[in-house]
């Protein structure tokens, strides 16, 4: 029997581009503003946003204000979505094509050298970078070094934090906020700013990748408890997904590594 041929999904499409390609392996990288992939890219503004507007109405890319400056935009890729709809292209040439691990559920790496250092900044290290730091550690089963810090250290935990990741059987009982000068000088594999000011103003650390997830600060949602905690629940989850991609590119570095 004859099947009806269908068109390619609109995703390969927007995939075979070069620049929207070249866009979105920097995105996978860190969240950037505009001006910051144009001076990478190469290419005129223009075009640069042109293509942008092609990925955020495909919901590839999403843009958030900058905390920092309300006149920019940081640009984030959505990787659960992309892979989400790639595996849906895969499957309508062959079903068999889509069969896949999602990266939310990947549960286990393995590092052959020296763990991995990583350190979570942000502004009060109450919140974001708190719930940064203890995911590493669980999900990578203590494998990979991690540690967090903020400009403005608070004085505890923000009650929320602990209590989300509660639910995942992760303690931060006895997590304190500290100061990122305790860390200067020191080097780590990567420095995960997780607030816009702090991206833009904090020291650069040597030998480090840094990189920028552009994540809103739960502690300021005002609210009833109810829709604070649902705040807290969306950043975790968040967190997650961006962990597990983040572990899964150190593994392959490490395995590049023992290889050579």
């Amino acid at each position: 029997m004859q099947t009806m041929e269908q068109p390619a999904p609109s995703v390969l499409k927007l995939l075979a581009h070069d620049l929207r390609w070249t866009l979105l392996q920097r995105l996978t990288q860190s969240d950037y503003r505009v001006a910051e992939l144009v001076e990478q890219v190469k290419h005129p503004l223009n075009l640069v946003s042109y293509h942008l507007r092609q990925l955020r109405q495909a919901g590839l890319v999403h843009e958030r204000r900058s905390a920092a400056d309300e006149r920019s935009f940081y640009y984030s890729l959505d990787l659960q979505r992309l892979h989400t709809l790639y595996l849906q292209a895969s499957s309508s040439l062959h079903p068999s094509l889509g069969d896949a691990i999602p990266p939310t559920q990947r549960t286990r790496w393995h590092f052959e050298v020296s763990p991995p250092r990583l350190l979570f900044l942000c502004t009060s290290n109450s919140a974001r970078s708190q719930m940064g730091e203890a995911l590493v550690r669980h999900l990578s089963q203590g494998q990979v070094q991690a540690w967090s810090a903020g400009s403005h250290p608070a004085q505890a935990v923000h009650p929320l934090a602990i209590r989300t990741l509660a639910q995942s059987g992760i303690q931060m009982n006895q997590c304190v906020p500290k100061s990122l000068e305790m860390f200067v000088g020191q080097s780590f594999d990567r420095v995960i700013t997780l607030c816009d000011r702090v991206r833009e103003r904090c020291p650069t650390w040597r030998d480090s990748t840094p990189i920028h997830w552009s994540l809103p600060d739960p502690t300021r949602i005002e609210g009833s408890e109810a829709e604070q905690q649902q705040v807290f629940d969306q950043l975790a989850s968040q967190l997650d997904v961006r962990i597990r991609l983040l572990l899964t590119v150190l593994e392959q570095e490490r395995r590049e590594t023992v290889s050579r």
